[in-house]
């Protein structure tokens, strides 16, 4: 049998118990540990999914010596202040979505990573999910002909106050961060590497992004149309559309459970494509598969397109006027 991967879950927020929930159906798998800023927070988390080991700070964490990987939950101003700290500790590292806060700072937490030879993952889950998976190879096999064109929204009404993670700029708040990374990193999945990127946004109040538009160009051909919203509740489709036909990811297209198929000439038809679980054990699944294989990087999320990607939102910020503390800091320690 596969070795026996032990998982540790730093943060104890709503994706983290997302990833607990993932790893109970992901074979091979153990969560043994988990980490919060406080011993009763981890205490709690444990307690709720059978969790042996709860650590009141996030370096303990880091330091235990039973644990293979650690799955990085916090709020996206610590992701790379986190995952440096694991990798520094000599641990694997997974680390959720958007990958840090800007370029700089994915490109230090891969330097590290491949200087440390850890596996280091961004927690892209929907790339991994069976429904994406299937819509590539139906692309890589001409079922559509050539991708030409990518339509996609992703968009809810986030009535929070304005203190809430996703209004804060001190937390990285904003659409774009945390739901524009989605139609963004899907359309690089399908249509290959971003060449320039244009973006209008409507701000809020809080000085964050609450709506925003933006058009890619990719390197090998084809255009991508995107937006994501923090004001409306969006359709939340995408739509890869080619010379002999199109591929649709209907309704939450980040966690897809079929797709449908209208080649020009030709039968519609839907393809069943379940997810294992809640969808978040795939991105386990990958990650083990890969720290067994002894890889430092996933061929379906690699390194260089987490900083791309970085750079693409970058870029992006710029033309919106959205700057976060994080792009006025020194690299993280």
């Amino acid at each position: 049998m596969d070795k026996v991967i032990r998982w540790g879950i730093l943060g104890t927020g709503k994706i983290a118990r997302a990833m607990a929930h993932g790893l109970r159906d992901a074979p091979g798998a153990q969560l043994v540990a988990v980490a919060s800023r406080s011993s009763a927070g981890a205490q709690a988390f444990g307690a709720e999914f059978g969790i042996d080991t709860c650590h009141g700070s996030y370096q303990a964490l880091a330091d235990d010596a039973g644990v293979d990987v650690i799955y990085i939950a916090t709020p996206h101003t610590l992701h790379a202040e986190n995952a440096l700290m694991c990798l520094a500790a000599g641990k694997h590292v997974v680390c959720e979505k958007p990958f840090t806060m800007n370029a700089r700072e994915a490109r230090a937490v891969v330097e590290l990573a491949r200087e440390k030879k850890l596996f280091l993952m961004e927690a892209m889950w929907s790339r991994f999910l069976p429904a994406v998976q299937e819509a590539k190879r139906i692309i890589a096999s001409g079922g559509i002909g050539v991708p030409r064109q990518v339509q996609a929204d992703i968009g809810f009404a986030a009535n929070f106050p304005p203190e809430h993670r996703l209004f804060n700029p001190d937390l990285g708040g904003g659409a774009l961060l945390d739901v524009g990374i989605y139609p963004l990193s899907l359309a690089a999945f399908f249509l290959g590497p971003v060449a320039q990127v244009q973006a209008l946004a409507e701000m809020g109040p809080t000085g964050v992004d609450e709506q925003v538009a933006f058009s890619l160009l990719h390197a090998g051909g084809g255009t991508s149309s995107c937006a994501c919203s923090l004001r409306a509740l969006t359709p939340t489709e995408m739509t890869i559309s080619g010379s002999l036909g199109r591929i649709r990811l209907p309704n939450r297209f980040y966690k897809p459970d079929h797709l449908v198929v209208e080649p020009m000439d030709g039968e519609r038809r839907v393809v069943s494509a379940p997810y294992l679980g809640n969808g978040y054990t795939h991105e386990a699944l990958e990650a083990m598969r890969c720290i067994r294989a002894g890889l430092l990087e996933s061929p379906v999320m690699p390194h260089a397109d987490s900083v791309a990607l970085m750079t693409h939102l970058d870029t992006m910020r710029g033309q919106i006027g959205l700057v976060y503390r994080a792009d006025h800091g020194a690299d993280p320690a």
